[in-house]
């Protein structure tokens, strides 16, 4: 059974375009602006939705989402409000690919089986859980797998030849490659070295590649996706909610129309890649 980021990629493929990744925190600022900002991100141009799991304890994540993971946890974010977060976007969009990602504490602590089925329930179609290396995999990974989700592994560029077969094992809807070494939104990626991994990791795969951890401009994403199959943004959609935020922390008016606007010139960017590449 072909997923929904299966067929995403492979319509994409066919149009000859690369693919913008959005990624946004389950209930930042808050769980109803939250689902706001997800109900737009498609129409913007997103052509796949990762949403951040809170955790009390996110190693990998910058300041950004740091903030982020604790305004959702202040305000009350659980993972069954983040399931039906997905839920309720649902309703509206039956097509747009939906990825969870995060830590594997608060999905262990819910219970795998438990989650796998009600993620499913829920319209969710893949995981990206950073703290899972491909040793672990028979313990969330392969029954994800056999359950229907794609599992999505992270490479990196400390990830060499010996590693990567590993990586890329069960690894199903693409690969994210992680630009930098760092934490999120640390530094902008090198479009050269960039463009050197990308190619050995699809010597090494069918799977699409999508780039990662530092993209924060329409020219930055027009760059790195002229040699992936699609960019990933995060740091910047998160920030740019920060940035629309009260005194108190609380959303403004501005805040789901400053993320949409970012997306919009994101996306702009990607497409003129795959323009310029075709």
């Amino acid at each position: 059974m072909t997923t929904r980021i299966e067929a995403r990629f492979a319509e994409l493929a066919r149009q000859g375009r690369k693919a913008l990744v959005t990624f946004i925190t389950a209930g930042d600022p808050d769980l109803e602006t939250s689902k706001k900002i997800m109900a737009a991100l498609p129409a913007a141009g997103a052509d796949v939705i990762e949403i951040g799991m809170p955790f009390s304890d996110p190693m990998a994540d910058g300041p950004a989402i740091q903030l982020a993971g604790r305004r959702a946890l202040q305000g009350g974010q659980t993972m069954r409000k983040t399931l039906a977060m997905v839920r309720a976007f649902r309703r509206g969009d039956k097509t747009t690919p939906v990825v969870l990602m995060g830590y594997y504490n608060p999905i262990q602590s819910y219970g795998n089986d438990a989650f796998i089925a009600d993620a499913l329930k829920a319209g969710v179609d893949g995981l990206i859980v950073v703290d899972l290396p491909p040793e672990a995999d028979d313990e969330l990974c392969v029954p994800a797998l056999k359950a229907g989700l794609n599992f999505i592994r992270l490479a990196t560029p400390t990830t060499d030849g010996k590693r990567l077969p590993r990586v890329l094992k069960n690894t199903s809807g693409f690969v994210y490659y992680v630009s930098i070494t760092g934490i999120t939104g640390a530094a902008a990626p090198d479009p050269a070295r960039v463009a050197a991994s990308v190619a050995r990791i699809k010597a090494a795969t069918q799977l699409p590649v999508a780039v990662g951890f530092g993209v924060r401009t329409a020219k930055q994403a027009r760059i790195i996706a002229s040699a992936a199959d699609g960019v990933v943004v995060g740091s910047a959609l998160v920030a740019a909610i920060a940035g629309t935020l009260n005194r108190k922390g609380q959303a403004t008016r501005k805040t789901a129309p400053a993320v949409a606007r970012l997306v919009a010139e994101l996306a702009k960017g990607v497409r003129a890649a795959a323009v310029k590449a075709s």
